[in-house]
């Protein structure tokens, strides 16, 4: 009885401490969650405000933010961004802060295609000196990808670039010929839309078509 009671004791003092560390993962998800609509959000609603540097301050804010709030495994490797990765980071920033100081409605549309720009380079430079982005991220579940996932998750990186290129295009396009409220729907939600969709369609590709071959390789 009296072995019992330090192990309850103990038990219980490890659950006062993990608590807090609870509390605080728990309040640092939701802030990572906010802060990732935060963006197509701001870019949606933009259209209705007269003042473009009040949304280049948001834009900054919201760019710094996500860097700081970042967790786990993801956060980490970003923790080790190369000097391409701080280059868009900076590009990015030099973006919002142009808008901030010159109130131009103009460099607020052109925005959304400099941030597809940003992940443009920062993708595509991974494809000339490796290893790739989605290898990359592929490897914080998997450590051991087979030579098979990793020219796999090449061509998912490319495919990535090209929309990337598309979208980025396009979004300039919308920016210098689109009514304000249109160029606020489309980069605010149609192309966000068209990310998922392009999410959803590689996940039912790797796994009708890319996992299956795999299984059928090993067999033989």
């Amino acid at each position: 009885m009296h072995s019992v009671r330090p192990r309850m004791q103990a038990a219980s003092d490890r659950v006062a401490q993990a608590s807090p560390r609870a509390g605080r993962h728990w309040a640092k998800t939701v802030l990572q969650v906010l802060l990732k609509l935060a963006y197509p959000a701001l870019i949606l609603c933009a259209w209705r405000w007269d003042t473009p540097r009040y949304v280049g301050c948001m834009l900054f804010a919201i760019l710094w933010l996500q860097r700081w709030a970042g967790s786990g495994p993801v956060a980490t490797s970003l923790r080790r961004l190369s000097t391409i990765d701080w280059t868009v980071v900076g590009l990015l920033s030099c973006a919002s802060a142009a808008i901030v100081f010159t109130n131009s409605e103009l460099l607020l549309r052109l925005y959304p295609s400099l941030v597809n720009l940003g992940l443009l380079i920062a993708f595509g430079a991974t494809l000339v000196r490796g290893p790739t982005m989605i290898e990359k991220f592929a490897r914080l579940g998997n450590p051991d990808l087979p030579p098979r996932a990793v020219r796999h998750t090449r061509r998912v990186t490319q495919v990535w670039c090209v929309f990337f290129a598309l979208n980025g295009a396009f979004s300039a396009y919308t920016a210098l010929y689109w009514s304000r409220a249109s160029w606020s729907l489309y980069n605010g939600a149609i192309a966000y839309g068209l990310i998922g969709v392009l999410l959803v369609a590689e996940v039912i590709w790797r796994y009708l078509v890319v996992l299956p071959r795999a299984a059928r390789s090993e067999a033989a």
